[in-house]
């Protein structure tokens, strides 16, 4: 046999057994997937993602869900017979899941991993009912089971589930005021219940200090709260937590507080004379305090010793009137005396 022979052969036979090669693997794999195909579920085994602390949906509840329907109960049931995308359409339909994902492991196990909804804030409406608002906007309603400990908004004006324009953007701004408070330690447990006025604005009462803080509308959110942070660092906690019965974030770049004693400033600085009188003096002059002092110390120089005696209308009123005339056309500040045990500064 001549060498050209020789290696076509053994070209052909390697060819050969490669393809037996791959049609066996290609058989013992559809002999495997038609075993696992006509293998039967053994089981369901739920996974639960999300916020521990709300416990309004376990495992239970997931498997109840899914052999509710005997017809679509996965359990025992071939596995080329179970309709995952059904099973998770039913599953997804839970209020409380926001979504789910169902797949066959290799153990015959139906494997259901769940994402909770995590709920923002608390809403309770003019009728007295109530609901949880998540990150997403949706509702979510309240479980006899478990009661979150969220932010809680009142006098929400409608029950409707079609939301109007104006109440839409309402449902917008609380959950932006809810989202910011829930991810912020100090106003997460600084702010307990938000309060929804009558001109569809935001009021709260915060749990340390004796005051109401009007927020206004629920946007610029950061910006409000980082106001009213710098105003507790820095003024609260100097003048007293119970100092002010109510702070107004409501405007760009300002913290407006009310007194408590019904002042809205500190009291303007007063000043002394001679004679330890008090002097209230117009803002507008500042040297109005030297001028009155200066006036009241001068008034008895003015009376010159009389020199005609025998002219005695030399003494009358015309020097009294020419000393205003003596300092041109300016207005003389008005100062107003108290006696000393009635001073007061405020």
């Amino acid at each position: 046999m001549q060498p050209k022979t020789k290696t076509a052969m053994k070209r052909i036979a390697t060819v050969l057994l490669w393809g037996g090669v791959l049609a066996g693997f290609a058989v013992l794999l559809a002999a495997a997937v038609n075993d696992k195909n006509s293998a039967k579920c053994k089981g369901i085994r739920v996974t639960l993602r999300g916020d521990d602390r709300n416990a309004f949906v376990d495992a239970k509840d997931v498997k109840a869900l899914l052999t509710a329907d005997n017809n679509l109960n996965p359990t025992n049931k071939p596995i080329s017979q179970v309709n995952l995308a059904q099973l998770e359409k039913i599953v997804e339909r839970d209020p409380w899941i926001r979504s789910a994902q169902l797949f066959i492991d290799n153990n015959e196990l139906l494997q259901v991993e769940v994402e909770q909804r995590e709920p923002l804030a608390r809403v309770f409406t003019f009728s007295g009912n109530s609901f949880y608002l998540d990150g997403d906007g949706e509702r979510i309603p309240v479980s006899d089971r478990y009661s979150a400990r969220v932010t809680v908004f009142t006098n929400f004006p409608t029950d409707a589930q079609q939301l109007r324009k104006e109440d839409s953007l309402l449902y917008a701004q609380m959950r932006d005021i809810a989202a910011y408070v829930a991810a912020d330690t100090f106003w997460n447990a600084q702010v307990e219940q938000v309060v929804i006025t009558e001109d569809r604005r935001f009021e709260f009462i915060p749990k340390l200090g004796d005051h109401v803080v009007y927020f206004g509308d629920g946007t610029d959110v950061a910006n409000k709260f980082g106001r009213l942070l710098v105003f507790y660092k820095d003024g609260l906690s100097k003048a007293g937590w119970n100092t002010y019965t109510r702070l107004n974030v409501a405007f760009k770049d300002q913290v407006i507080g009310t007194r408590r004693d019904g002042k809205s400033a500190p009291p303007p600085p007063m000043y002394k004379d001679s004679s330890a009188a008090d002097i209230a003096v117009n803002d507008d002059d500042h040297a109005a305090p030297a001028a009155a002092v200066a006036a009241t110390t001068s008034k008895p120089a003015e009376k010159k010793p009389e020199k005609k005696p025998e002219k005695p209308a030399a003494r009358t009123a015309p020097k009294k009137q020419t000393r205003p005339a003596a300092s041109g056309n300016r207005q003389q500040p008005r100062a107003i005396y108290q006696q000393p045990n009635q001073r007061n500064r405020n």
